[in-house]
This record gives C-alpha cells, sequence and structure tokens, in this order.
C-alpha cells in the first residue's frame, strides 16, 4: 500500500464535477504513456522459514535502516519507527505484515524497469542476507499462521485491522500474508480509460490463471493454487472483487465515482493523523453531511481512492491488480504482458475479443474457478490455459510492434519467455510447486526457500 503524499492546500470538493474533471485531467498523449510497477515480496527467516518480524536488529525495520544507510535510500518515519524509503522517483513502502514493496518509477520501457528491479534485488538481499533475512517470489507468506505475524506500526493499519474482521473474513490474511506484482498504466481521454478498465477486469481471471502462484501457506498446501485470489473474495465485498458497471460500453469516469462514493471510508488525514469518525461512513455521505465537524477534501477523496480494491483500479492512472507476486525471473512478464496488450490498439482489441461475449455472473465463477485450478481450470468448454497461451500471443504481437530495444537489439518480448515456458508446461507456478512440495521437497521448507528465494 503506497503511502499517500497530502497536498499543500485543502481543496473542498464543491460538486461531483470537480472529481470527474480530475480523472479528465489525468489523461496523457499517447508519447507520454509509461509503465509502473508494484513489487511485492515476503520476507523469512531463513533459518526457521517464519515470517520476519518487523522489530527487533534481524527484522525488517533494521533491512529499512540498512538500506538506508548503505545505498542512499531516506528513511521515513512514523512514530519513531522507520516504515519506508525514498529515493529519487522510487519508494519502498512496507505492507502490514512487513512484506517488503517496491513502488518503482515511471518507465517507458521494460528494459528501464528491469534496471531498477535487478538494482532493488541487489541491495535487499545484500542488506537481508546478512540478517539472516530471504526474501521470497510468492504470493502468500508459506509458514507463518496470521497471529504470529507482527504488524507494522502503522497508523492506518492500526485503523484497517480491526475494520477487516467486521465486513469480511479474510481481510487480515490480505494485509498481513499475500504479496503481489502489479503494473500501472497511463490513458489517454475517458474512452481509452474506460476501455482499459473494462479489459482489465474481463482478463482478470487470466491473469490471475497465469501468475498463480499461492499454494502454500500456514506451512502447508492450502487447496488453492492462488490463495492470495481467493482471499479477495471475502476481504470487503464493498471495495474488492469485478465491478459490473465497467462492462458496459457507455460507461464512464462518473460511474467509477458513483462507486467510490457508495464505498465507506477508513479515515481521513488531517495534520499527518488519521481520523477514525468517519470510519465505516460512506464518502457520499461524508461529502453531503461531514462528520465531527469536518467536510470532504480532494486529499480525502485520493485517499480514499487508495482504500478501494476492485481487480483493476482508476487513481488517474489504471492498476492492474490480479497477479501474484513472482521471482525476479518471471516478475516483468506482468508489466511486460500488460504493456503488450494495453499499449497496441488492435492488441488490446484483440484481448476484449477473447473474453467479450461473457455475461457477469460466469466472469465471477471463472475467477473464483481460477483460485483453485489456475490454468487448468474449464470455461464453457474451453481450458483456460488456452485462452492464457491466446493472450500470451497478444501480448508478445504488441510488443514486437512497439520496438522497445534495449542496447543489445532485443525487444521487450523478452520479458515474456519465462512465462512463455511456463504456459508451455501447462502448469501454473503454483502447481509445480505444490507437486514439488508433496514430492522431493518431502514438505520441507528449507528446500522451498531455495527455490522461491531472491538472489543477489
Amino acid at each position: 500500500m503506497t503511502d499517500f503524499r497530502a497536498s499543500a492546500q485543502a481543496v473542498p470538493i464543491e460538486s461531483i464535477d470537480q472529481l470527474v474533471e480530475q480523472f479528465h485531467r489525468a489523461g496523457k498523449p499517447r508519447a507520454r504513456w509509461m509503465i509502473g510497477t508494484e513489487y511485492e515480496k515476503v520476507a523469512v527467516e531463513r533459518a526457521s522459514g517464519k515470517a520476519a518480524p518487523f522489530s527487533g536488529p534481524r527484522g525488517i525495520e533494521a533491512v529499512l535502516r540498512g538500506l538506508a544507510e548503505r545505498y542512499g535510500w531516506e528513511p521515513k518515519e512514523e512514530d519513531g519507527r522507520v516504515v519506508a524509503l525514498a529515493r529519487e522517483g522510487a519508494s519502498i513502502t512496507l505492507e502490514p505484515g512487513a512484506q517488503l514493496e517496491l513502488s518503482g518509477e515511471q518507465c517507458p520501457t521494460i528494459h528501464c524497469t528491469q534496471a531498477e528491479l535487478a538494482t532493488h534485488v541487489r541491495e535487499v538481499v545484500s542488506v537481508g542476507g546478512e540478517l539472516g533475512i530471504a526474501f521470497l517470489g510468492l504470493g502468500m507468506q508459506p509458514m507463518s499462521p496470521l497471529d504470529e505475524i507482527e504488524w507494522v506500526p502503522k497508523q492506518r493499519y492500526r485503523i484497517m485491522g480491526p475494520y477487516m474482521t467486521r465486513v469480511g473474513t479474510l481481510g487480515q490474511r490480505m494485509m498481513k500474508q499475500t504479496a503481489t506484482v502489479q503494473a500501472n498504466i497511463d490513458y489517454g481521454d475517458e474512452r481509452d480509460a474506460m476501455l482499459k478498465l473494462r479489459v482489465g477486469m474481463g482478463l482478470a481471471p487470466l491473469v490471475n490463471a497465469m501468475f498463480a502462484n499461492s499454494s502454500i501457506s500456514d506451512g502447508g498446501l492450502n487447496g488453492y493454487m492462488s490463495f492470495r485470489g481467493h482471499i479477495w473474495t471475502d476481504t470487503d465485498r464493498a471495495r474488492c472483487g469485478l465491478l459490473p458497471f465497467v462492462f458496459r460500453e457507455d460507461a464512464s469516469f462518473a460511474d467509477y465515482i458513483e462507486w467510490a462514493l457508495d464505498v465507506p471510508l477508513y479515515f481521513i488525514l488531517r495534520g499527518g493523523r488519521y481520523r477514525t469518525e468517519v470510519t465505516g461512513v460512506p464518502f457520499r455521505r461524508f461529502l453531503a453531511e461531514g462528520v465531527a465537524g469536518e467536510r470532504a477534501t480532494l486529499d480525502d477523496w485520493n485517499l480514499h481512492l487508495t482504500t478501494l480494491f476492485p481487480e483493476v483500479r482508476l487513481k488517474g492512472y489504471i492498476e492492474i491488480r490480479s497477479a501474484d507476486s513472482q521471482p525476479p525471473e518471471r516478475m516483468l512478464a506482468l508489466p511486460a504482458l500488460v504493456k503488450g496488450v494495453f499499449y497496441t490498439q488492435d492488441c488490446l482489441e484483440a484481448a476484449w475479443d477473447l473474453v467479450k461475449g461473457w455475461s457477469f455472473e460466469e466472469r465471477v465463477a471463472l475467477w473464483g474457478d481460477v483460485h483453485r485450478e489456475a490454468l487448468l481450470a474449464r470455461f464453457k468448454g474451453v481450458k483456460v490455459i488456452e485462452l492464457a497461451r491466446e493472450l500470451y500471443a497478444i501480448a508478445e504481437e504488441g510488443l514486437r510492434r512497439q520496438q522497445g530495444l534495449d542496447r543489445d537489439g532485443r525487444d521487450e518480448r523478452v520479458y515474456l519467455q519465462r512465462m512463455g515456458e511456463q504456459l508451455a508446461m501447462g502448469r501454473s507456478p503454483a502447481r509445480v510447486i505444490a507437486e514439488k512440495w508433496n514430492g522431493e521437497w518431502d514438505r520441507r521448507v528449507e528446500r522451498l526457500i531455495a527455490f522461491a528465494e531472491y538472489q543477489g
């Protein structure tokens, strides 16, 4: 969860038109479109496989301090604890269970993204290794149950944690145990934004199946290929999942805003502190009536947008959120896939053709099925792996046409190759791990760590 930065001056919301206009202003000409990637990773104690704590001399706070001292990151503190880092256009933040997230710079090509990721991996492995911490390319914390994972001491997590227990059964698991890789893309105008939102939502089950990587949690197999994906189905249904209105051809910014207005607030920010008088109050009511003497501002709205968790999110850019976290060699397959599909118009339309004929109920059913079966799920007589291979081919063609070349003359298809190998194998990453766990690894966590850990 990337930290929110308030603006210098509070601007009151006078009408919903302001919110619509803000989305319009965020559109960019095609020449300025970038790709951003957010990389989360779980951290474990190498000796035991248990979740690395936040606190202590061998915890994640010590990792952050080490990164600041050794590599020039600027530490960010909350209540005297280091909870984030900043350097140039990038930031490192912590999820509630001390999952480490790099929010990278906006890049014109995946080659730029690759250089950023390689530097990040080298730095965190260097510091973490000295502290006995391994970072894993998995979508779930594999061994530690929920109550054994230390909360990161951030104000917002102290509010969100208890709230999650009131609105679903799996929200605290989402907060403390899961990890994702996310791609952020630009849009040209409202029509382009809503098309990308629609296609992203339509592709969500396929993306989840291709990147399913969370079959182990709480020390054993959990019955899912993407348990992380399943967790989102009962985190908070008011703010998560697939959104039916985006599949209408005439869907607009106003529709997204109308949905967001009815989602309850977690908090507002005043004077650097989170206020909880609004917790559970729909934003629409806060806007109309105010709460505890406070009136809604654009900062309140923009903070609220960061607390909505649909499979594809609109925040002045578009976030593709359906993938489990991956090891470094596959991490860039997600932004590469997204860039190939969403930044070539013919490919965007071809991807929509793959999924446009389904009802909303069918989409929800498939989304649930792939959490359990990933690429082996079947839908309307078709194997999901066949749809995934078609989507992969569309992305390859998009990247081929875009001709983003590195110094050796290679285009960005190079970052899809490992995913292509996975699809040729016919099994998701999670299924490979599940088979090894019950087979050659003999359920030994050290073998899982050796397989999944980041190498410097």
